[in-house]
Formats: C-alpha cells, structure tokens, sequence
C-alpha cells in the first residue's frame, strides 16, 4: 500500500501512459528510473489494463455496428452448419466411395447449371426497391417466373432425355433427369425467400435455417447410408435440400412477423411493369448467371465424360471441403454486403471504398484455409476422408487457388448490379466460361491428365477472378467521379 500511494503522489499517470502507449521507452525510463523493478512493472500492468479495457471499448463498438453484427449472425448460422457437414462427411464418403459420390456429383453440376436461373434472377431485384410493396411485386413474379421454367425443363427432358443424354455423356444419372424440374422449382422458390429475408434483414432466421437444414440433410445422408448406400439417396437429398430450405424460411420468418405471403391476385396488375422496370435482369443477368454456372458445372461433366465418375467424385468432394471458408464467411459477407452497397449508392457514399475494403478483408481471412489446402491437401484428404481420396488432396490444391479469389471477389459481384455493370458481367462470364473449357480441354487432348486439367483449371480460374476485381474497381472510381461531378454541377446551379 505505501508504494502504491508513493507511486500515485510521484508519477504522472497520464504522461507515463502516453509514453508507454507511443512505445517511447528511453523518456519512459529516464522518468521512471527512480522506482525500483516492481514499481516499474505496476506503472506497466496499470498501463497494460487500461489498455486493455479501450480495446475492449472498441471492439464492443465495432460489434454494433450493424454491418458487422449482421455478418457475424450470418456466419455463426452458417459455421453450425459447416460444423455439421464437416463432422458427417468422412462418414458418408467413406460410406458410398467415389464412384456414387461422382455420380452425385455429375447430378448436382446438372441441376446446378439450371437452378440458378430459375426464376431468371428476378429475386435479386428483390432488395432494390424502396417500397416494401414493390419487393412482394418482384417476389411474385419471380414465383410465377419459376412455375414456367419448371413447366418448360420439365418438358424438355421428357421429350428430349436422350438427346440430352448424349450430349452430355451422363448415362450414369439418367434415370435421374426427371428430378431436375423438381429440383429447379425448389431452387427458385429458395431465391426468392432468400432476397427477402435478406431485404428485411431477417438474418437470423436464415442463420437457424442453415443449422437445421445442415442437420436434417448431411444427418440423412449418413442415415440412410448404413442402409442403402446408393446413388439414389444421395440425388434425392440433393433434389429436396433447397424445398427444405425454403420451406424453413418461410415458417421461421412467419413466426418472426416478417413473412412474405402470396396472393397472386393483388398483385397480377403490377407483374408486368414491374417486369419491364427490371428487365436487366432476365435480358443481361441471366444469361451471365447461366453461363456462370456452365462454367462452375462444366468441370465436373466433362471430367466424367473424359476421366469417368471416379473422377468427378475426387472433384466434387475437392470443391465441398473448399466452399466451407466461401459459405462460411464469403456468402455471408457478400448476402450483408449487397444491401449495404446499394444503400450506399443511393445516399451518394463513395463506393470504391466499401469494395477494396471488403475485398481485402476477405483475403486476409481466406489466406490461412486455403494456404493450409494448398500446402498439406493430399494429407488432409486422405487422414479425414480415407486414403482412396489423396487425390481429391491433390486436386484441391490446384483449385485452392481459383476459390481463393472468387472468395475475395464477392463483393465485387454484389457491387456490379449497383454499378448497372451486369452487360459487361455477362460479356466477361462469355470469355470466362471459353478459357475454362479450353483449360479443361488442354488438360485432356495435349496432356491426357486429369490433374493437369484440373490444374490448369484452378491457375486460369484464379487470373479470372483477380482481374475481375480490378475492373470493378475501376468501374466504381468511374461511379464515384460521376457522383462527385454531378454534385458538384448541382451545388453551382443553386
């Protein structure tokens, strides 16, 4: 007690902790060197817990914020369910092997190329409009959009199944074809309930859903698998986990006072101007996300017909493992991040910055998992999943790379809608999807391996995403030059 009163009549506290802070040890020490080692070491710890306690401060202020709070409900729903997945996955593939995990996978590439056009990317404009009347508007018709669609593939591969047979070279799913309209329908219905509870923030609703969802459907999967561990039960698990969803949603966000109820009749008369309104969307957006998904899909198709299932399977498993930081983190990110862009945009923010931010935020994260994969994915593969899987190791290594900086572009993907960039979106997706299938086509004509295929896949994919980002940089200096020169034409006509 008597040297902390003697300490507390002598040293000036204020000054001692500025010095400390600002690491300024040799004034530190000429104006303690009185004190003997404890004393100095309780000025220190003094220091250290008032430190502590501003960190803290901060810290505590960044989680209100309501971009930050909304990411972490995101990804503590979708960590639950990542968990989920993680645990169950060496017991189901250790349960059905490659070869009906390639066969999954060439059935999940099928409904992943047509799923996300559903409903013709209509519920994306989902969160744009200012009035709460204008979104039921758009999700409407995204409902009734999706019921066509479903109607039309459902016809096409009942007339035309071996046609599309053939010209993909799947006769390993083709008694599964007629899933896939199913399939769709379910997919678009899951868009819709997505965008708007993304719209009224309703993030903890889609968070819970990723939980039960991820347990209902990866705890079937090793269910069933003790008892029949066919292909089967693996196609309709992936065909019904989107309606599951969906429907998980819409009960959840009821019992939240937000939901969106249906009545086609009240809202009919608006469906077609709002349909023209946000006519980008179908005419440029769709195109860009269906060639985006042939080139996501393409992969897994043309390695079962040049390399067979097998390899698909080793594929598919890679891409699994590898999605966990992007649906952990880069999706939750990316869905937050969307609405804030666009209300950004619309109050005059500058863009550019909210962008290189969140893209460099993002790749600070996404270093480590990937890095990880990239230095050790043969072992990690084999010591989790069992030793037939090493080169699903290898193959994850190579495309570490690609999903690395499609990891880091989310929110360059977000901003371009805001940026009315979606016709250059689909332009570049053009080019995107040709150097894949000739990265892809290399692989096998010049190098007959599928490693090599997969590896050039994974370095052009990566080269792909990077200059994506630098463009939307570019375009949103554009944007924001363009703001500041019409503010500023504004401000001398007044």
């Amino acid at each position: 007690m008597i040297i902390l009163t003697r300490l507390s009549q002598v040293v000036k506290w204020k000054e001692v902790e500025a010095l400390f802070l600002s690491r300024n040890l040799e004034n530190f020490t000429d104006s303690c060197f009185l004190f003997n080692k404890l004393q100095v070491c309780l000025v220190i710890e003094t220091v250290i817990k008032k430190g502590r306690k501003g960190i803290m401060k901060k810290l505590a202020g960044k989680i209100k914020h309501p971009f930050i709070r909304n990411v972490l409900i995101m990804v503590s729903g979708t960590a639950a369910a990542q968990v989920i997945a993680m645990l169950l996955s060496p017991v189901i593939t250790r349960l059905y092997g490659p070869e009906n995990y390639g066969i999954m996978g060439t059935f999940v590439s099928m409904i992943g190329i047509f799923v996300p056009v559903a409903a013709l990317t209509y519920p994306i404009a989902i969160v744009l409009p200012e009035d709460d009347r204008d979104a039921r508007g758009i999700a409407h018709l995204s409902v009734f959009v999706t019921l066509a669609m479903t109607v039309l593939s459902a016809f096409i591969f009942i007339i035309f199944r071996e046609p599309v047979i053939e010209v993909f070279n799947i006769e390993e799913i083709g008694s599964y074809l007629f899933l896939i309209p199913v399939a769709i329908f379910f997919g678009g219905l899951l868009q819709v309930m997505e965008q708007w509870l993304i719209r009224t923030k309703q993030f903890q609703v889609s968070a819970r859903t990723s939980v039960v969802q991820a347990l209902l459907v990866h705890g079937g999967k090793a269910g069933f698998g003790f008892i029949y561990p066919h292909a089967l039960v693996l196609v309709l698990f992936s065909t019904v986990q989107d309606g599951l969803r969906s429907f998980l949603m819409y009960r959840l966000s009821r019992r939240a006072g937000k939901p969106l109820t249906f009545n086609l009749l009240q809202y009919r008369p608006a469906l077609k101007k709002l349909a023209k309104k946000h006519y980008d969307f179908p005419v440029f957006r769709a195109p860009q996300v269906f060639l985006n998904a042939v080139s996501q899909s393409i992969p897994v198709l043309m390695l079962t017909s040049l390399f067979g299932p097998a390899a698909a399977g080793f594929y598919s498993i890679g891409r699994t493992v590898l999605n966990v930081p992007s649906a952990l983190i880069g999706k939750s990110v990316g869905d937050v991040f969307y609405p804030r862009i666009s209300e950004a945009a619309n109050c005059g923010e500058p863009l550019t910055r909210l962008v290189r931010k969140a893209t460099l935020s993002l790749a600070l994260v996404g270093l480590v998992p990937y890095g990880l994969v990239i230095l050790f994915g043969p072992w990690l593969f084999a010591f989790v999943f069992g030793s037939e899987w090493t080169l699903a190791g290898e193959y994850a290594r190579w495309l570490s790379l690609w999903i690395l900086f499609a990891f880091m572009n989310q929110p360059s993907v977000r901003a371009l809608p805001v940026l009315h960039a979606q016709s250059f979106h689909l332009v570049f997706t053009i080019f995107q999807l040709a150097i894949r299938i000739l990265a892809l086509a290399a692989g096998y004509f010049l190098f007959k391996s599928d490693l090599t295929a997969v590896a050039l896949y994974g370095i052009t994919g990566a080269m792909l995403n990077l200059l994506l980002i630098v463009i939307t940089l570019r375009l949103c200096g554009k944007f924001d030059q363009k703001r500041e020169m019409e503010a500023a034409g504004d401000e001398r006509n007044e």
